[in-house]
């Protein structure tokens, strides 16, 4: 059985070695996507990637992919597909849609009911994310408030890997204040791979999405010549 090492090239099937042996001092490991517990002495790779570790003891596999498996507390963005009474159905690009209830909503009341539509897009929060239950979504904070979450009203929706969305939500990743200082726009992220932007016109939402898809291709480096040749780009047609 192949060992995996961190940032390095991993395939399913591969052991990490370094998480057997900091569980077995005691110390507290978490493992993220793309790995799996078979026994107590043995963490296992099941998706092919690059093997990623945060201090203290985090591990995951980073990979290229566009299928979601829906994850509790994460924020995706899903399309309004059905109503079925009081309930949404909602896709998020999983195996099956979500569960969205009226009473999710801040505010919400049997007399004062969201106004939510077939084909709106809705940015939510998972609340209950099994493999044994249909997803459930929520559209409040643990405070009742809304916050980001609710109703995206126009803007553009576009798919993109998870890899993407994982790299632009990055802290270190300045490509967003980058792109901030050129244009202003709206713009959410979810987890399930999809990302919804809003510009001033209908030719900066377009830039926008184009410039964060080429992202996922791009280092550091290159971010800040990015940005400028979109500025400009969208400056040539005001």
């Amino acid at each position: 059985m192949m060992l995996a090492a961190v940032n390095a090239p991993v395939l399913p099937g591969f052991r990490v070695q370094e998480a057997i042996e900091l569980a077995k001092a005691n110390k507290n490991v978490i493992l993220g996507p793309g790995l799996r517990q078979d026994r107590d002495d043995l963490v296992l790779v099941c998706k092919s990637g690059v093997l990623r570790k945060k201090a203290p003891n985090t591990f995951w596999v980073d990979c290229h992919q566009k299928r979601y498996v829906p994850n509790r507390a994460e924020i995706v963005i899903g399309i309004v597909t059905q109503k079925a009474g009081d309930i949404f159905r909602v896709d998020i690009g999983a195996s099956e849609p979500a569960s969205l209830s009226y009473m999710a909503f801040e505010g919400a009341t049997k007399k004062n009911r969201p106004d939510v539509s077939v084909g709106d897009a809705i940015c939510a929060r998972l609340l209950i994310a099994n493999r044994d239950l249909e997803p459930e979504l929520i559209c409040v904070d643990s405070h009742g408030k809304k916050g980001k979450l609710g109703v995206l009203q126009e803007g553009f929706v576009f798919n993109c890997s998870i890899n993407l969305v994982r790299k632009i939500l990055n802290p270190k990743c300045t490509f967003l204040d980058l792109l901030a200082k050129e244009m202003a726009f709206e713009m959410a992220a979810g987890m399930n791979g999809r990302i919804w932007i809003k510009g001033k016109t209908v030719k900066q939402t377009i830039a926008i999405g184009n410039a964060i898809l080429a992202v996922e291709y791009k280092d550091d480096s290159e971010l800040k010549q990015l940005c400028d040749d979109i500025g400009s780009y969208v400056a040539g047609f005001s």
